[in-house]
């Protein structure tokens, strides 16, 4: 159930109780100091997905975090494994129940390393930005994501286990396991070593509250449009002040909400 890697990180596997014997047959064990992602959802295929691709990929192969999931069916109740049930009072859908979410996540905690918030992925919540998953990945133990389906989940979960809600943006979808997908690429893609040049996390969109300068590459000229002669010129402090002004400049335009902030910090 889980997707974790397996060469490079010998001398790191720890042993941790877990109330689910299917945790004692896995063939890949816990890490011990990785970065982990709880995932609690009905769709534990849906993982690790893209997250298994380039950096993300190579990050988890190489046991800079590891990827634990929990399917919230081996929970279900009865014979066919019910996870859901009717709204109280009345209403269309089907909600994620209570109980089946309390041993969810009971068994995630039982295995969590110190101190992992408990995130649950819905439109309610705070939207995500660059400042919150940097405080997710100096959390150094992880964190622990909450996949909702149809209406969502029995409030008294939320409020029983303090899980705070966050947003991937105001929109709805069918369930969290993108959304779950997002916040975890973007979280680790900060954790060191995992970009193989630390400046890129430093120079990128949001690292200090502005959109990203205009890239450009090779060839010089392409279609009757040249690359801007100052990143031509080799004057590293025009280079940097030109790259500084263009990116005040669309975060002006495009995000007047990250300008107005921008200019209050200054």
């Amino acid at each position: 159930m889980t997707d974790t890697p397996n060469n490079k990180s010998a001398g790191r596997k720890a042993i941790r109780p877990t109330f689910k014997p299917r945790e004692l047959m896995t063939d890949t064990p816990d890490l011990a100091g990785a970065w982990t992602a709880q995932i609690i959802t009905l769709f534990p295929q849906a993982f690790p997905g893209v997250l298994g691709e380039s950096l993300m990929g190579k990050a988890l192969k190489d046991g800079r975090w590891q990827l634990r999931t929990y399917d919230l069916r081996d929970y279900g109740l009865g014979k066919h494994r019910n996870v859901d049930d009717t709204p109280a009072g009345g209403g269309a859908g089907m909600v994620l129940r209570a109980d089946v979410l309390e041993a969810a996540i009971t068994d995630a905690r039982a295995s969590a390393k110190g101190v992992m918030p408990i995130l649950y992925l819905s439109p309610r919540g705070k939207r995500m930005d660059q400042a919150m998953m940097r405080g997710l990945a100096e959390n150094t133990n992880g964190v622990t994501l909450l996949c909702g389906r149809f209406e969502g989940v029995d409030e008294r979960v939320l409020e029983h286990f303090g899980i705070q809600e966050v947003s991937l943006g105001d929109f709805v979808m069918t369930g969290g396991e993108l959304a779950a997908q997002a916040l975890i690429d973007a979280t680790v893609r900060l954790l060191p070593g995992v970009l193989g040049n630390a400046e890129s996390a430093v120079e990128e969109s949001f690292s200090d509250g502005l959109l990203e300068h205009p890239q450009y590459t090779k060839p010089a000229s392409w279609q009757g449009h040249d690359i801007p002669a100052v990143l031509q010129s080799g004057d590293h402090g025009k280079i940097a002040q030109w790259r500084k002004d263009m990116s005040k400049q669309i975060t002006k335009s495009r995000r007047p909400d990250l300008w107005d902030a921008y200019e209050g910090d200054d």
